[in-house]
């Protein structure tokens, strides 16, 4: 049996302003296991664009403050509540989440009571780190891809496509044989994904960007999109696709509101719609749940390996925070408590 202490660290947020002071590590109580749930000691957690919005208040919820931070992790269930599932868990390593409006805490901590449902057995190949990724981007990139495949469309185009998901994108396109038209917004990321054996990547702040993109929208069949922009260049994105198109929005790095243009919406038979991961997965029974994340772990050291750039331990929450912000783009920041 593990002992479990009566308090631990964890880095909470005392306000939605996405200020560094808003940000403190403390002392608080380990949390207890209700019916349904499990404890898990946690080994790392990763930072998302998902974690900067929530600390910004432009999520799309809020829990009650001060608040443990972190969305997703990994380490091993160390406590059961009542349930079945919980005490199958018991002694696992799992990938967690705590990315739900009802969630007690957070994995930026030495421990997380969460929901069974919400943990993933680890494969014994996949190491603690690996597995503190594999929610947020691999399953997300692996969703989205899922609706390309079982709409049959021929190629995708997607924003923010030097991402770690991004790059995910690319490689599963590969996989599937599904062309991707990738949009990134600086030169070098040209060359990244070149590099990575993107064949279509395109500028977005090059002069003749848009009609370029129709060109290779049509031209491929580009009749799906994943955005992670959203603002203005959801509506560029839609705009270049052909009639009946479908463009799925999975994040918001501008910070603003979807802008569409009605007539592609009305005149040539568009859709915009929202992707979230854990309503995509809520939809599947647990065994079907099961084998997508099996399928999904298999892949982690091929095409959705993630990079991990950088470790910290909580005690070093805001410089944690700092480095990612300023190179999202250069590999994951893992907490490792």
């Amino acid at each position: 049996m593990t002992r479990v202490p009566a308090t631990m660290s964890a880095v909470l947020l005392r306000a939605y302003d996405g200020k560094p002071e808003s940000v403190e590590v403390a002392e608080v109580p380990v949390p207890q296991p209700g019916p349904g749930e499990v404890l898990v000691r946690l080994a790392a957690a990763p930072v998302n664009p998902s974690d900067l919005m929530f600390m910004q208040g432009l999520y799309g919820f809020k829990k009650g403050l001060p608040t443990i931070l972190g969305f997703e992790g990994s380490g091993t269930v160390v406590a059961a509540g009542r349930g079945i599932l919980p005490r199958l868990l018991l002694g696992r390593r799992v990938a967690c989440a705590a990315a739900d409006p009802n969630a007690r805490g957070g994995t930026w901590a030495e421990y997380l009571a969460t929901r069974a449902t919400l943990c993933i057995p680890l494969h014994k190949d996949v190491d603690l780190d690996r597995g503190a990724t594999l929610l947020v981007n691999p399953l997300t990139a692996w969703g989205l891809m899922e609706q390309a495949r079982r709409g049959r469309h021929r190629a995708v185009v997607q924003t923010a496509a030097a991402s770690a998901l991004g790059r995910m994108v690319v490689r599963l396109g590969r996989k599937f044989s599904i062309a991707t038209i990738n949009v990134v917004r600086r030169a070098e990321q040209v060359e990244t994904l070149k590099a990575l054996g993107a064949e279509h990547v395109l500028d977005s702040s090059e002069p003749g960007f848009d009609d370029r993109l129709r060109e290779l929208c049509h031209a491929t069949g580009a009749t799906i999109g994943f955005d992670a922009v959203a603002g203005e260049t959801s509506g560029r994105i839609l705009r270049a696709q052909p009639e009946r198109s479908r463009l799925l929005v999975y994040g918001a790095l501008s910070q603003e509101p979807v802008q569409i243009d009605p007539f592609s919406l009305i005149f040539e038979r568009k859709h915009v719609e929202g992707f979230l991961l854990t309503l995509w997965l809520r939809r599947k029974n647990l065994l079907s749940q099961l084998r997508t994340a099996g399928r999904v772990q298999r892949l982690l050291d091929t095409d959705l390996t993630t990079e991990i750039r950088a470790k910290f331990p909580l005690r070093q929450a805001r410089t944690a925070l700092a480095e990612y912000a300023n190179h999202m783009s250069a590999g994951k920041v893992l907490f490792v408590p």
